[in-house]
């Protein structure tokens, strides 16, 4: 299976560069899974689409200002480090620039309660980094740091919490889990008032999800690990909906493959806290979900793949290609598919 098979010609002018206000008023794709039939809506209608007795299973992880600047202190030389993976309290892996000036041992001061030390150099590049400070260390980002928005996006955001979906709760992620940014208190209610419940995992997004497929054939790819804990809570609602003949509904990709993963290890879903690097493309077989809601993805990106494998190659492309020329918005800030 060739990288090339998942790319679509994309007109730059559909990248969305902000958010909508309000956030549920993003347009929605609902695309029957069987028959491949498209109807156009709008996000605070999605309980429309939906039975009582569905679940939709949200990942509550919370993204934070991981990108810092600082200032190399023997050289005066400006740094940018991007925070990936927490190691212990102090420590982590980043993405640094430039990297040739940052080396072992080199120091770098963000600000006057922060200043790091690089301790090691991965194989890949990345830098292990050792951290002082004063004060509690995310309380320090929120006031230095900047939200770590994909490269796609180049206008700067106005609203780091727009950068965050309304029910984020466990601060880890590098990128945001962007199907939940459209939902609001208010679609909340009208799935409670249809009778739709909702549970939570979380899954820490690292910045691989940004990370370009190289290999022409997908099978050599290798993805990236991200940790992911699944509450007992959660495990018992997907059971009781199961029972109850109810679906599984994933609100994204990183949901999908929280569920996906657990299921895959274990034959079902079960209170687990585990790191993942699951590949999901076309030939995959779903244990979980009967569900997606997603946003629309990167060309021959890992993420296009797994929703090929959901839908179906030639229907996703083709979806694709009905909201180019619907000029749908595309990306991380952009509308919304449903696929059920």
């Amino acid at each position: 299976m060739q990288k090339s098979d998942f790319y679509y010609d994309l007109p730059q002018e559909l990248i969305a560069q902000t958010p909508l206000e309000p956030r549920d008023s993003s347009r929605l794709m609902k695309i029957d899974r069987a028959t491949g039939e498209i109807t156009h809506d709008r996000f605070y209608n999605i309980a429309d689409y939906l039975r009582p007795g569905d679940l939709l299973v949200l990942n509550d992880s919370k993204v934070f200002p991981a990108r810092i600047f600082g200032v190399k202190e023997n050289t005066g030389a400006v740094c940018e480090f991007l925070l990936l993976e927490q190691k212990s309290h102090d420590t982590w892996e980043a993405i640094v620039r430039p990297g040739r000036r940052l080396k072992r041992g080199a120091m770098v001061k963000f600000s006057d309660e922060l200043t790091g030390e690089v301790t090691d150099v991965l194989d890949d590049g990345d830098r292990i980094v050792r951290f002082t400070f004063d004060g509690v260390f995310f309380d320090i980002l929120d006031r230095i740091g900047q939200m770590p928005l994909p490269p796609y996006i180049t206008e700067k955001l106005r609203d780091k919490d727009r950068y965050n979906t309304v029910y984020c709760r466990e601060t880890g992620s590098a990128a945001a889990p962007t199907a939940g940014l459209h939902f609001t208190d208010s679609v909340f209610e009208k799935l409670r008032a249809k009778g739709v419940d909702t549970a939570f995992v979380t899954l820490h997004v690292g910045l691989g999800t940004f990370r370009p497929v190289k290999e022409d054939n997908i099978l050599d790819h290798k993805m990236h690990v991200e940790h992911f804990t699944i509450p007992a809570e959660t495990a018992r609602k997907i059971a009781e909906c199961r029972k109850n003949g109810g679906r599984v509904i994933s609100v994204g990709t990183t949901s999908c493959r929280t569920l996906e993963a657990c299921a895959q290890k274990y034959g079902e879903v079960r209170k687990c806290s585990e790191n993942t690097g699951i590949f999901i493309y076309p030939g995959y077989e779903f244990r979980v979900i009967d569900g997606l809601i997603t946003n629309f993805h990167l060309p021959e990106s890992t993420l296009i793949m797994l929703v090929s494998a959901f839908l179906g190659r030639e229907r996703t492309l083709a979806a694709y290609r009905t909201a180019i020329a619907e000029r749908y918005r595309f990306f991380s800030f952009g509308d919304s598919m449903m696929i059920i």
